[in-house]
Order: C-alpha cells, then sequence, then structure tokens
C-alpha cells in the first residue's frame, strides 16, 4: 500500500512538472511575441505550433495529448467562451449562410473527402470517411483574433466564429455515426443515421437549454460575481460530462448553454460588473487553454511516421480546399438568393474559403478512432499533416489574403487616432501642472516659458492631426462617444468606491449609468 501511495505521488508530481514545463514554454511564446515587433506579425496560436514542431523535430515530447483530455478538458471552456461572447441579434442576422455551412457544409466535407482518399489512397471507403468527419470541423481561432485585430466587418467574423462553433458538434455527431462502419459493428442507413443524429442533437438542446435557464433564474436570487462566475465554470463542463453520459452530444449542449448564459442569463441575473468579471474570466481562461492546445499539437507531430503518408496527406489537402470551396461559393450562393440584407460579397467567400483552418477537434477526433482499426495510423497522420497545413500555410497568409481583397477595416486608424487623443490629454495636464506651478527660486522663468511653448506647440500640432483625421474619416467620431460614455462610467464608479471607503455605503452598488446606456442603444437599434 505505501509503494502504490509512493508510486501515485511521483506521477502527481510528474504530472505537474510536464504542466509547469508546458505553460512556462507557452507564456514565453507569449511574452516574446509581444516583446519583438516581427514575431507579433504572426498569429499567437500559429507561433504556439510552430515552437511546438520545434520540439517535436528534436524529439521533446511534453504531454501525450489523448483524445480525452481534448474533449473532455479543453474543448468546453473554448465552446463556452465563443458561445458566451456570441450576440443573439449578430447570429440572427447570418442564420443561413451559417446554418448551411455547419449542416450542408460538413455533409460536402464529410463525402468530399472520404471518396477521394478511398479514390486515390489504400484508404477503404469507411475509414476515409472517417477522416472526412474529422476534418470536417474548422477551427478558426487565429483567423478571427486576425479579422477582430484588423477590424474586418462583424458579418464575416460572425459567419466565421458561427460556422466554428455549430460545425464542431456537427463533425463529432458525425464521426460517431460512422466509427462503427469499419468495425462491422453496424451497417449505414440513411434513416437510422438520420433519426440517430436528431436524438444526438436533440439530447443536446434541451439538456443545454435547462441548465442554460436554470442557471439564468438561479442566478437572479443573489448577487454574488465569483459565486455566479464559478457557476458558468460548473455549467460549461458539467453539461458536457451530463449530455455525454445520457447519449447525446456534449459539444451542442455547451454551446447551447454558453448561448443562453450569455444572451439571457447574464442580462437578467447578472449586473454590468458581473457580466464585465465574467467575461474577462473566461477571456483569460480561453487564451489559457488555447495556449496550451496549440502547443501540443505541435509537439505531437511525429516527423517519422508522417513522412510515410505524404500522398495520402496532399490527396487530403486538395480534397479540403476543394469541397471547402464548393461548400463556401455554392451554398453562399444559395445564402444570398434567399436573404438579401446582408450578402456575403464575392471577396468575402474566398476568405471563408481559405480561412477555413482545421484544429484541436479534428485531433481529438483522429485520435478516437479505435485501436483496432487497421488504418489508425494513417487516419492520424493524414489529418496531422491537413491540420499543420491549414495553420501554417492558410492561417500565415490569411493577412496577406485580407488586405489584397481590401477588407480589413479601420482597425489601425481607429489605433492612431485614440493613441492622438491619448497624448492630447497627457499635454493638457502638463500644461494644467505649469499654469499652477509657483515659480521656486531655483526655477529660471525664461526657462519654464520655453518649456510651456514646447508643450503648446506640440499639442497644437496634434489637435491639427486629430482634425484632419476626424475631416478624413467621419466615423471616429463614434470613437469619441463610445470614449465620453466610458468616462461617465469611470466617474460613476469611482464614486461608488470613494463612498464606501468613507463609509457612507456598506456595499457596491451595480451601476445605474451603464444600464440606462444599454436600454438606449437596445432602443435606438430597434427604431
Amino acid at each position: 500500500m505505501i509503494f502504490l501511495a509512493e508510486l501515485g505521488e511521483a506521477a502527481i508530481a510528474t504530472n505537474l512538472q510536464q504542466f509547469v514545463l508546458v505553460l512556462s514554454i507557452s507564456l514565453t511564446v507569449a511574452t516574446f511575441s509581444r516583446i519583438f515587433s516581427w514575431l507579433r506579425q504572426i498569429p499567437y496560436t500559429l507561433l504556439l505550433v510552430i515552437v511546438g514542431l520545434g520540439l517535436a523535430f528534436i524529439d521533446v515530447r511534453l504531454v501525450n495529448l489523448s483524445p480525452e483530455l481534448i474533449l473532455e478538458i479543453f474543448l468546453p471552456p473554448l465552446l463556452f467562451e465563443a458561445a458566451w461572447n456570441v450576440r443573439w441579434r449578430e447570429l440572427q442576422k447570418q442564420w443561413l449562410p451559417i446554418a448551411l455551412f455547419a449542416l450542408v457544409g460538413v455533409a460536402i466535407a464529410i463525402l468530399g473527402i472520404g471518396f477521394a482518399l478511398s479514390q486515390w489512397t489504400n484508404l477503404a471507403l469507411s475509414s476515409a470517411l472517417l477522416a472526412g468527419a474529422a476534418l470536417s470541423a474548422t477551427d478558426p481561432v487565429s483567423v478571427v483574433a486576425l479579422f477582430r485585430e484588423l477590424g474586418a466587418s462583424k458579418k464575416l467574423t460572425m459567419v466565421m466564429e458561427g460556422e466554428s462553433l455549430f460545425n464542431d458538434g456537427v463533425a463529432v455527431v458525425a464521426f460517431l455515426l460512422l466509427v462503427g462502419i469499419p468495425l462491422g459493428t453496424q451497417a449505414f442507413s440513411v434513416t437510422t443515421t438520420v433519426s440517430t443524429f436528431l436524438i444526438f442533437v436533440g439530447i443536446g438542446v434541451g439538456l443545454g437549454a435547462l441548465i442554460g435557464f436554470g442557471i439564468s433564474f438561479l442566478t437572479q436570487r443573489f448577487d454574488i460575481p465569483l459565486v455566479e462566475q464559478s457557476l458558468t465554470l460548473v455549467s460549461a463542463y458539467g453539461t458536457y460530462l451530463l449530455t455525454e453520459e445520457l447519449g447525446g452530444s456534449g459539444v451542442i449542449a455547451v454551446v447551447t448553454v454558453g448561448m443562453i448564459l450569455g444572451n439571457f442569463g447574464s442580462n437578467i441575473g447578472m449586473n454590468p460588473r458581473t457580466r464585465l468579471v465574467v467575461s474577462e474570466f473566461w477571456e483569460f481562461l480561453a487564451f489559457f487553454v488555447n495556449s496550451i492546445v496549440f502547443l501540443l499539437i505541435g509537439d505531437q507531430v511525429n516527423f517519422r511516421t508522417l513522412g510515410k503518408s505524404l500522398d495520402g496527406i496532399f490527396v487530403a489537402i486538395a480534397a479540403v480546399l476543394v469541397t471547402r470551396a464548393i461548400s463556401v461559393y455554392g451554398l453562399s450562393w444559395i445564402s444570398n438568393r434567399f436573404s438579401e440584407k446582408e450578402p456575403l460579397s464575392l471577396a468575402e467567400q474566398t476568405v471563408l474559403w481559405w480561412g477555413g483552418l482545421r484544429g484541436s477537434v479534428s485531433i481529438a477526433v483522429a485520435l478516437s478512432v479505435p485501436v483496432i482499426l487497421g488504418d489508425r495510423q494513417e487516419i492520424i497522420n493524414i489529418i496531422f499533416g491537413v491540420v499543420l497545413f491549414t495553420l501554417l500555410v492558410q492561417g500565415l497568409t490569411t493577412q496577406w489574403l485580407l488586405e489584397k481583397l481590401d477588407l480589413i477595416g479601420d482597425q489601425p486608424i481607429r489605433q492612431e487616432y485614440s493613441e492622438y487623443l491619448a497624448r492630447r490629454v497627457a499635454l493638457k495636464r502638463v500644461l494644467a501642472y505649469l499654469d499652477q506651478l509657483n515659480l521656486a527660486a531655483d526655477v529660471d522663468e525664461e526657462f519654464y516659458r520655453y518649456e510651456r511653448d514646447l508643450v503648446e506647440s506640440e499639442l497644437e500640432s496634434i489637435e491639427e492631426k486629430i482634425t484632419k483625421l476626424k475631416a478624413k474619416h467621419p466615423q471616429l467620431r463614434e470613437l469619441d462617444m463610445k470614449q465620453l460614455r466610458d468616462t461617465l462610467l469611470d466617474i460613476e464608479a469611482d464614486t461608488y468606491a470613494e463612498f464606501i471607503r468613507v463609509g457612507r455605503l456598506n456595499k457596491d452598488l451595480s451601476p445605474l449609468l451603464q444600464e440606462i446606456l444599454i436600454k438606449a442603444t437596445a432602443k435606438d437599434s430597434h427604431s
């Protein structure tokens, strides 16, 4: 018994050391990517993959990446964070293309990739369809982050993120429905497949909705930010595990509960301060998990076995690109015919085609292929090869494509304008200090005037640049209004904090002004 206890303690210590090592490498990459300007051109997640590949090349293995680790530990928080931040109003505007890409697009990918691999490689059709199911799930984390950084349109970001959010669940369910065919434990039947698919999805949506609305009404009963934050964490993991245990799709369930809590529960059961705390918590958790996942994806590559499957990898890459093109251009044409409000332009369709990266879900599904299947290693090699191609080739060239297609928004201009505003505020504070300064005996009056003239001259120059930018880009006035609102909210929050400090309040009040502004904005958008 003592020997077993010592073994258990040794295993815990080893796992803890591995975890700290992975975390240290991830944070080192994050730090260096901010320090060196040339590294900022590479999306952070892709930089982690490159570092992981370097470790794999010198045969340094950090952690064994199992399907359980991805699906049960890493995937729920990533899905929940993305669903929490999806605004229902924005999703409604793009529901048709998202639904088509997530459902019909997945079917096109599975069939197209599966038949291509069975035709031009040694894989049997049943095994090739499993590879197709694994590769039908998109994972454009780095691309969506790039869209936001460069100021791409909300429509493009919403379609890309919405498709990924829903097709993950569809792809995993499709894999579960197909995995028994090559093993000989089940035969393919359209009726059985459709009914089983609906059961999987139905249980996921039902349980997700039940838990989501339940927690939403529960949080109305109290106002304790840390407890409410903890409830969202428990709901992400608990919903996934419970739904999987009851025979439903845990992925669909987590997406459902995340969207309900993000759009309904956070409004009726959380005050603005709590919503901000919860959002920041999930932003950190998503960054934390993505840092580990993308590093491990690169680190798990086995170059020796990968080289033996190059023909299958090239066929799969071609099939992925062709089926993605058929899905995006074909389904976008259908969507544009039936939805004339915000049609997807040809340039936007091209970015959606090229930006359909594959990532952690594809890896998890590939590693879930039963060991007794003879084609298992070949499937894993193909999936890893395609994932690396999409991340390192497509991911690193997406910004170039956005620039060539003129789809980059005004984020750089807004950043420049914000910097000028900050400098103007700083210089005005310097002038205010100089105005209040009582000239001491050791301060030369001529030097004082010289310094003041320098500051005033620079302030005039900045005022001129601000005026020119506003005249050239009228949309910058929105930024002025946003900053004014932020200042008003800060004043209100500081006032409450001051009252608490002096004992005139015994608890923090929920911001009143923010509620008024949110209601006014919603009223303006509906009118």
